[in-house]
């Protein structure tokens, strides 16, 4: 593994005194004026940036890569053989024997249909709303912000004793005094997904919020001054204002959104468990690799999942892009 990592680095090494060669290239034939020590001092400010995403994004992605063709078992590293794509094919054979696969891939479709717009559709009206002028905003602010600060893990488990199936339960109790009975919220298949989606909509909207702030504070206030005059409602305003000057935050919101919630994870494990009513693709990726070790397995799984985020998200982008 060691002779390895050390050939990839010498390669991406390589790559970067290539694309550094056509930089001073480039500038030379331009006739700008090019100094080596400070383009060097510049290269070197960015290294320390370059090695992190080395050793931490590029060479887990390039072995996962490599673990996806292999039968590699954790337990035995030393004991290590090419198949080919036999993992892939196992995958397609349990996705068609509709077992605890299918289920990983059907809530995860359920999560993203359900979260994202709900996620988003917060974001952008609590955005309109503490973007009005007036005292108390920055109050609102703060506290609309608060969930995306705090650990999903303390969340969930804030969210486990609300959803407790216990008559001491908040929403238990709350529902107990219209006389409805306990209800048990994360076992039922047909509440937890909805019960998941709520939470990671709520913890996550505040990030997404300030975003749309930023938006909304680039557009210009003599665009709605010039629509009061025309008479325009608050809709129309909306419709004809803020939506437009917006279309390129929610281009990049609706993309980030979609990515963070097919990698959902934490929420269904500490939440419910390894159920098939809540189980994720992340979760089933998570489980066949470090619960039975089959690395290879989860590789070729994970390598899936990326081809599947990463084609959904170019046809986003082709077809959400601004039109000339």
């Amino acid at each position: 593994m060691l002779g390895t990592t050390l050939i990839i680095l010498a390669v991406f090494l390589a790559v970067f005194a290539v694309i550094a060669i056509v930089d001073i290239v480039t500038a030379k034939k331009r006739k700008e004026v090019y100094r080596v020590k400070s383009s060097a001092t510049a290269y070197l400010m960015l290294l320390p940036a370059i090695i992190l995403a080395f050793l931490f994004i590029l060479l887990p992605i390039l072995y996962s890569l490599g673990y996806a063709f292999t039968d590699y078992y954790l337990l035995k590293p030393n004991d290590i053989k090419f198949i080919d794509i036999q993992n892939f094919k196992q995958f397609f054979a349990e996705l068609g024997e509709r077992g605890t696969l299918y289920h990983a891939i059907k809530n995860t479709v359920i999560f993203v249909v359900g979260v994202v717009p709900l996620q988003i559709g917060l974001a952008l009206g609590l955005a309109i709303f503490v973007n009005r002028p007036g005292k108390g905003a920055k109050i609102f602010k703060v506290c609309f912000f608060a969930p995306v600060v705090i650990s999903l893990s303390v969340t969930s488990y804030l969210w486990l004793q609300i959803l407790s199936p216990s008559e001491t339960g908040l929403l238990n109790s709350i529902l107990g005094v219209f006389g409805a009975e306990p209800r048990d919220w994360l076992r039922d298949p047909n509440s937890a997904m909805i019960c998941i989606i709520i939470l990671s909509a709520w913890q996550g909207c505040g990030y997404q919020m300030l975003i749309f702030l930023s938006g909304l504070s680039n557009i210009r206030k003599e665009l709605y001054e010039a629509a009061s005059l025309d008479g325009a409602s608050a809709w129309k305003k909306f419709t004809t204002v803020t939506w437009p000057g917006l279309r390129s935050t929610f281009v990049y919101i609706i993309i980030t959104v979609f990515i963070g919630a097919c990698r959902i994870l934490t929420q269904p494990m500490l939440m419910t468990g390894y159920q098939d009513h809540t189980v994720t693709l992340s979760y089933y990726m998570y489980t066949q690799g470090y619960t039975y070790r089959w690395v290879g397995y989860s590789s070729a799984v994970a390598f899936l999942m990326t081809i599947f985020i990463g084609g959904v998200t170019f046809l986003q982008r082709h077809l959400l892009r601004e039109k000339k």
